[in-house]
């Protein structure tokens, strides 16, 4: 196993595995799959010494991804940026999104990050587990703030100060 900055040609296997979540209704507000032209300007934004792009490989194979993104787009907020991950189906329950956390976490202070956070769906509960397990907390509860195929939504947005909290692996 492997991890490493994603580059242009891992751009329809990142996205593959996102388009994968679509269909759950779990882990992403879009409700048609994303076409990897649309998400060129998303990756170009990815900057591996800032808000960088892992791709977690096996074997050869991109099983999964996590990014960084700059939070709500305003300079004062530069010591903070949100966080994703998605594991393809056929590597959930690998403890990859552990791996791919943990990682984020110890190396958010290199990247000049203060605070991480996350906005992972109610009813998300591995997701919600595994940050939780990291110490992340629940900074904020959107009641059906999403409407998905018909079904609303709560959203929970955790957040983490890097450095002020411990976790259990």
């Amino acid at each position: 196993m492997m991890i490493r900055h994603a580059t242009e040609t891992d751009l329809p296997t990142i996205v593959a595995i996102y388009n994968a979540a679509v269909p759950t209704r779990m882990a992403t507000a879009d409700l048609e799959p994303v076409s990897v032209e649309s998400r060129m300007a998303w990756f170009q934004g990815r900057v591996p010494s800032q808000r960088p792009l892992w791709v977690v490989e096996i074997d050869g194979i991109i099983a999964g991804w996590l990014s960084f993104q700059s939070f709500y787009g305003r300079p004062a907020y530069h010591c903070t940026a949100e966080i994703s991950i998605y594991i393809s189906p056929d590597f959930q329950k690998h403890g990859l999104g552990k791996q791919l956390l943990e990682k984020a976490i110890s190396e958010s202070p290199s990247l000049g990050l203060k605070t991480l956070v996350s906005f992972i769906f109610a009813h998300n509960h591995p997701s919600l587990k595994l940050f939780e397990k990291f110490g992340f907390q629940h900074w904020g509860h959107l009641p059906k703030i999403a409407d998905l195929a018909g079904v609303e939504r709560d959203l929970i947005i955790l957040g983490l100060r890097v450095g002020e909290k411990s976790y259990s692996r």
